[in-house]
């Protein structure tokens, strides 16, 4: 009786039903099913940022992806300068941070709160887990920021190859 009643209060869970309501919207969960997105927003941690808190710094070793929910968040990197250049401002509804759940290597950028911030964070780990219990669930995600990241790779191939030839 006792898992009769969580899996009741899991599945009327309103937090729960909000959080696969706005996953489902998002084309990194494209391909999952309502189960599957349930099974997601489980092993998402949610955390609000205020205007100007950090949420990681150039240079970090990165464990999580980011999902932008509400606010806006600032992607800077160091110019030449020592001078913070802005590299893009996210919108709800994208995330950053990709790389990490593929590798462990330092954060190529500084990601900053520049309002009120709701971000949900999928963790390695997690991400890890979900392809051990769900595999299906983690190829459909991998499967997606592999897609994501060739079509930047293409993107910074042709902007490379649009940029005039130095003369020796």
């Amino acid at each position: 009786m006792d898992a009769l009643k969580a899996l009741t209060r899991w599945l009327t869970d309103p937090a729960l039903s909000k959080r696969k309501k706005f996953l489902s919207g998002l084309d990194l969960f494209a391909d999952l099913s309502g189960s599957e997105l349930g099974r997601v927003a489980q092993g998402l941690h949610a955390r609000t940022y205020r205007p100007g808190e950090v949420v990681f710094v150039e240079g970090d070793i990165g464990r999580a992806l980011f999902i932008l929910e509400s606010g806006s968040v600032e992607l800077t990197r160091r110019g030449a300068d020592g001078k913070p250049v802005v590299l893009y401002a996210l919108k709800p509804g994208e995330f950053f941070g990709e790389m990490a759940l593929l590798e462990s290597l330092p954060r190529s950028a500084t990601a900053t709160a520049t309002e009120t911030s709701r971000l949900h964070l999928l963790y390695r780990s997690k991400l890890e887990a979900l392809l051990h219990a769900e595999p299906r669930v983690g190829a459909a995600i991998m499967g997606h920021l592999a897609r994501l990241l060739s079509a930047r790779l293409r993107r910074a191939t042709g902007a490379l190859a649009s940029l005039p030839v130095p003369h020796a």
